[in-house]
């Protein structure tokens, strides 16, 4: 049972609870009536608000978010096959989803004011989606909080508030049959199959925006809800079943895209991705930061693309794919053990500083390979174009393929192969971080004095560590290589408006949740979808990814997955460091403090 403090948000009631909870409800049902009629009189507003009965465009995602709110508000009433919906917070959920759709609502309405000329273009059905989203939100605010203030303290209007959107974490839940809990897994990743598929399959800013809004909102107010902790915990006891789940989901992606272009950008995720939990290796577990990471996967695409039987290739030679992954993620290993020999001596700022210089000699290198400059291996800027598609046992990468009924186009055909290098990147991940040596790059991190004082070697796990990254770098190059056709100087830049490069790849690893397997696929799946969606936000990406991460840094420092001991380490908790000398070894202290302080 959860429970609630009997106060509301901003002190004295306005309003009862029962009244707040019976217009909360009315609010979301007068929300979701409203998507069923028109929203403006005209088809030129992309996704065709013009049709009563029947929503359309961002009329589904208001839709979605005001039924949410709904079983979250009916949830609070106790209806018997509802509770489970809030094992953690009863309240907090529903204000969070009442937010988002009117943050959704909100913005259609804006946004066909602004492209069709004025309120005047809007319709009745727009106008009784904002009503009931305005009052949903105005009336959950009257229902108690699920977590209470600390009254010893004084906190300012916003503190109150937010706290209104807190909630505890949810109590245990009784244990399934195996069978049950693994039903649960899969349906959890089907949903969220469908959910991304979605959002690469919005064909409009608008909605994508809209999309990006009703996302963000719905799986906070579930997270509060008590329902991601529940999936986690259950995720957790069955890791190998939840890694076959993911697998399979992401392999039934490019059998869900008819457009190509889609299938291209889950490819390039994969990509970035895998890149990404490659440098999650150094920066994650060992806790050297690398700035010229990006070079590594440069070393091997053009590695690769040197061998692949480019007919502007200065080697002229064409291995087997094979070969061509084995002499890419080669020559990245090389290059990684010839960089972090001279370099891992150093520590912090001074690292960084080096691997920069790296990441830029590397591309102005390959730039004045082109024969004029230096000697003639990389076509200088004009890098290596016309790479061949692949052709494995019979089977062309280049041309549409007819599977199960299935038509799966060049696109489809390289995310799959994509997906093979992504599994192999994640397992060797997964079992290197569970190692004696992942544990000892874990005390590295935390401090490599007291590391280096219990008997680890800090310097060659140090070196291992930059080297296994650089090597996946360089697998994940290889597939690049023949996904791009051409590998060019520009395309391995520390920062740029087109990812991967160096500090798009460090975002997404910091984004997602430094350390953590899950955390930088997350990460590198935003940073990549929302620029490739949102294009004319291209000239101010950099600038609104750092708006990003400095709000990260302040609201959540852990990322957005976080293992147990980030949390501990950057959120406060109940506890005190070293207990206080009048207080029995037996007793809790009250107090917080930040663990890890």
């Amino acid at each position: 049972m959860t429970m609630t403090n009997n106060t509301t948000p901003t002190g004295a009631p306005l309003i009862t609870v029962p009244a707040a909870r019976h217009l909360t409800t009315a609010g979301a049902a007068t929300a979701l009536i409203g998507t069923f009629l028109a929203w403006t009189w005209t088809a030129e507003f992309p996704g065709d608000l013009t049709v009563t009965g029947y929503p359309g465009g961002l009329q589904v995602l208001t839709l979605v978010g005001a039924a949410l709110t709904l079983l979250l508000a009916l949830s609070g009433y106790g209806i018997k096959g509802l509770r489970w919906l809030t094992p953690g917070g009863a309240n907090s959920p529903v204000r969070l989803a009442a937010i988002g759709v009117l943050g959704t609502t909100g913005f259609t309405i804006g946004a066909i004011s602004v492209e069709l000329g004025g309120i005047v273009n809007l319709e009745p059905g727009a106008w009784v989606s904002l009503a009931g989203a305005i009052i949903a939100v105005a009336a959950s605010l009257g229902l108690p909080t699920d977590q209470p203030l600390d009254d010893t303290i004084k906190h300012n209007p916003l503190d109150r508030f937010l706290n209104t959107l807190r909630a505890p974490a949810p109590e245990r839940a009784k244990d399934l049959p195996n069978w049950a809990e693994i039903l649960i897994i899969a349906a959890a990743f089907g949903v969220a199959l469908h959910v991304f598929t979605y959002g690469i399959d919005t064909e409009y800013a608008e909605l994508f925006i809209g999309y990006i809004i009703s996302v963000a909102f719905g799986f906070t107010a579930l997270n509060r809800a008590g329902l991601i902790s529940r999936i986690t915990r259950l995720t957790t006891k069955h890791r190998n079943v939840t890694l076959a789940a993911a697998l399979v989901a992401a392999f039934c992606f490019p059998f869900t895209q008819q457009n190509e272009q889609y299938a291209l950008i889950g490819a390039n995720i994969l990509i970035f991705a895998t890149v990404a939990l490659g440098l999650n290796v150094v920066v994650g577990l060992a806790g050297l930061l690398d700035l010229g990471y990006v070079a590594f996967l440069g070393v091997g695409a053009y590695a690769a693309a040197l061998v692949s039987g480019s007919p502007l290739s200065p080697v002229g030679v064409q291995f087997p794919f094979w070969a061509a992954v084995l002499t890419g993620a080669a020559a990245s290993l090389v290059f990684g053990v010839v960089i972090g020999a001279p370099t891992l001596r150093l520590r912090g700022d001074y690292l960084a500083i080096v691997t920069l210089g790296f990441g830029e000699i590397f591309r102005l290198t390959v730039n004045a390979l082109n024969g004029v400059s230096g000697p003639d291996l990389t076509n200088g800027s004009q890098g290596i174009p016309s790479i061949p598609d692949l052709n494995l046992f019979g089977f062309d990468f280049g041309i549409s393929h007819d599977i199960a009924g299935f038509t799966l186009g060049r696109s489809a055909n390289y995310y799959l192969l994509m997906l093979v290098f992504t599994a192999v990147v994640v397992l060797v991940f997964r079992r290197s971080g569970e190692s004696r040596i992942g544990r000892a790059w874990v005390a590295i991190r935390e401090d490599e004095t007291a590391a280096t004082a219990m008997g680890i070697n800090a310097f060659r796990l140090k070196l291992l560590a930059f080297a296994l990254g650089a090597t996946l770098a360089g697998l994940a190059g290889t597939v690049q290589a023949h996904v791009s056709y051409t590998v060019t100087p520009e395309q391995y830049q520390f920062a740029g408006s087109v990812p991967p490069n160096s500090a798009f790849l460090l975002a997404a690893v910091i984004l997602g949740g430094m350390g953590t397997l899950s955390g930088p696929l997350v990460g590198a799946a935003l940073l990549y979808l929302i620029p490739a969606k949102l294009q004319f936000m291209q000239d101010y990406q950099l600038f609104l990814f750092g708006i990003a991460l400095i709000l990260l840094m302040r609201f959540r420092p852990e990322g957005l997955v976080a293992d147990r001991r980030k949390q501990l380490e950057f959120h406060e908790t109940g506890q005190l460091d070293v207990p206080a000398e009048d207080a029995p070894l037996t007793q809790t202290t009250a107090g917080t403090t930040k663990a890890g302080a």
